[in-house]
């Protein structure tokens, strides 16, 4: 079976200039030395100014987004591509999308490619929906007569109807993309790239668009899928490529390369720490430590099922803010989420002041069953912005015990989490 998409040795380079910070002692100071700069390129325009003579000069820095990367798709297939920020994997989606051109390298493609990127791509932000839904469709190749076929179902997916005839530079972005995927799902592509775009929707509609790419998927046409959502990926794709600093770390099965990712970006320590200037974090919050263990003061990266667990979190606040939510997402080692908890559970608004806080979440005992396990940290200001988020930072393993567990067989008691949850009771009817 010959491939919809062959890449070879595909390399993109971007020139990035940094400039030069400038110390002034007064705006007077300032004033003065930009005057004496443009003064002196009037009076010589030819000459080549110095780093002295022109102290914000830019250095000039080559960065190579992806390094020769190699890979292979065939019809029907479904890949994940997943990395860190940073790794990749948008700029490569461009490349196969032919929004950018790659600096080296080949790149083969058979069918017509729909793509659904950052919110804002594909769309004339001065045509309407129903427009821009017939523009969408001429890109593709397609015909009046056959968008018009899908139109009424394009329309009834993204559940835009009112809207419909209102210029897409007044959607939201929630709107935005509930249009885009249902244009980008329906127009029938043999080959559809969708990007982490879809996180912007709401929980409903993420789900729907799932089920609508599974649909895609069955339907014999291929999938390319970059998701920081590991369960998203484990569950739609069957192959997936992992990318770290523009390269390929890993190809294969889903499985096997989501839990080889996750295991090399967690920490098998049972701490994990900053200094202040590399934490993450803004201007006004810093992460600086991460610690798990199963008694207060005591980390450690093993544990047993029937003690409870408790994650330490150490934040150092640097200016006020009005409210602050935490929070934590423990997964398995395949993606599956087993929970989220955020401080803002228990009903109680957390103003930090300046200093350094820190904020413990308790996980009761006998909740997770063996196995290894995942956790991301994260803060933000509700409603307003994202301050951090660090995905799997710190892994752990549960181990069994016989402490109040019985004849417990980790083989016969299969699941996520711990067999013991529950409460039983005995009462006699008759």
């Amino acid at each position: 079976m010959s491939n919809v998409i062959t890449v070879k040795n595909l390399s993109k380079k971007y020139t990035i200039s940094h400039q030069q910070r400038e110390d002034h002692s007064s705006l007077r100071e300032m004033i003065s030395n930009r005057l004496n700069v443009y003064s002196s390129r009037l009076m010589h325009p030819f000459r080549c100014l110095t780093t002295d003579s022109h102290p914000s000069k830019p250095d000039i820095e080559d960065f190579w987004a992806l390094k020769n990367v190699f890979f292979e798709v065939k019809p029907g297939e479904r890949i994940g591509i997943i990395g860190k920020n940073g790794a990749g994997k948008s700029t490569l989606l461009k490349i196969l999308s032919r929004i950018t051109e790659p600096t080296t390298g080949s790149i083969r493609i058979k069918g017509r490619v729909a793509s659904l990127l950052e919110v804002g791509t594909g769309f004339h932000p001065e045509l309407t929906g129903r427009e821009n839904i017939y523009l969408n469709g001429a890109i593709l190749g397609m015909g009046r007569q056959e968008i018009r076929k899908k139109f009424d179902e394009i329309v009834g997916f993204s559940e835009i109807e009112k809207f419909l005839d209102t210029p897409v530079k007044r959607y939201s972005s929630g709107m935005y993309v509930r249009l885009a995927f249902a244009v980008a799902a329906h127009l029938e592509p043999e080959i559809l790239v969708v990007d982490e775009v879809l996180a912007v929707g709401d929980a409903q509609f993420q789900k729907k668009c799932m089920g609508k790419m599974e649909d895609v998927g069955r339907e014999g046409r291929t999938i390319i899928f970059v998701s920081h959502n590991m369960g998203a990926i484990s569950r739609l794709c069957s192959q997936c490529i992992w990318l770290a600093d523009g390269s390929v770390k890993k190809n294969g099965d889903s499985i096997d390369v989501i839990n080889s990712y996750i295991q090399d970006g967690a920490s098998n320590k049972s701490a994990l720490a900053w200094e202040l200037d590399d934490a993450p974090g803004d201007d006004n919050i810093k992460l600086m430590k991460v610690m798990i263990g199963q008694q207060f003061g005591k980390q450690t990266s093993s544990m047993v099922i029937s003690k409870p667990i408790t994650i330490g979190i150490e934040l150092s606040i640097l200016s006020e803010v009005p409210e602050l939510s935490v929070g934590i997402r423990v997964t398995t080692l395949d993606g599956q989420v087993i929970l989220h908890s955020a401080n803002v559970v228990t009903g109680k608004c957390f103003i930090p002041k300046k200093g350094v806080w820190h904020i413990s979440c308790h996980l009761p005992s006998n909740l997770f069953n063996v196995g290894t396990y995942a956790l991301s940290v994260g803060a933000d200001i509700p409603h307003q912005k994202m301050i951090f988020m660090e995905e799997n930072i710190l892994t752990w393993k549960v181990e069994a015990t016989s402490t109040g567990m019985g004849r417990y067989n980790p083989e016969a008691w299969k699941g996520i989490i711990g067999p013991s949850i529950g409460e039983w009771t005995e009462t006699q009817l008759c």
